[in-house]
């Protein structure tokens, strides 16, 4: 699966400068000022280089940190980690698996119902696809995620 999501030099160059810090750099956006952090919507979030399925909105939750944060990835696959010494003690970074695009990291202070992880991500590194554009975008795959059943009587 994550051979088809790759990073590509167009790709790469099409990043906003900010998108290129965060996936190529490591670097952080700004809580409370960025994409995602306050979207509830559903749909899915794919990385921003690749197109990747990483994460579901049905895994999104308010962690109060100002940054898109979900309990798990959209499968156990979509992501990697390393240990992180940046800020002097270690972190886990999170990576897209395909791309390896940088995400964000990840903590054990999540939601203790839903395994405790706190996969605290950047919106940069993100592109979101809201459920009544997953089959367009070829993401068709993801809908059984969601009760799309709008029409049942």
């Amino acid at each position: 699966m994550t051979s088809d999501y790759r990073r590509t030099p167009e790709a790469v160059s099409a990043l906003t400068n900010l998108q290129y810090s965060v996936t190529q750099d490591e670097g952080t956006e700004p809580p409370f000022r960025n994409a995602y952090w306050n979207n509830h919507a559903p749909g899915i979030y794919v990385d921003i280089v690749s197109g990747q399925p990483l994460f579901s909105s049905t895994d999104k939750y308010d962690s109060g940190t100002g940054w898109p944060s979900f309990t798990k990835p959209i499968d156990p696959e979509a992501v990697t980690t390393k240990t992180d010494w940046k800020m002097l003690m270690p972190r886990t970074e999170v990576r897209s698996s395909g791309a390896q695009s940088h995400l964000g990291h990840v903590f054990r202070d999540g939601p203790r119902d839903a395994g405790g992880l706190r996969y605290c991500m950047n919106s940069a590194a993100l592109r979101f696809v809201p459920v009544d554009e997953l089959d367009d975008q070829g993401y068709g795959a993801y809908l059984a995620r969601f009760d799309t059943d709008k029409d049942a009587s």
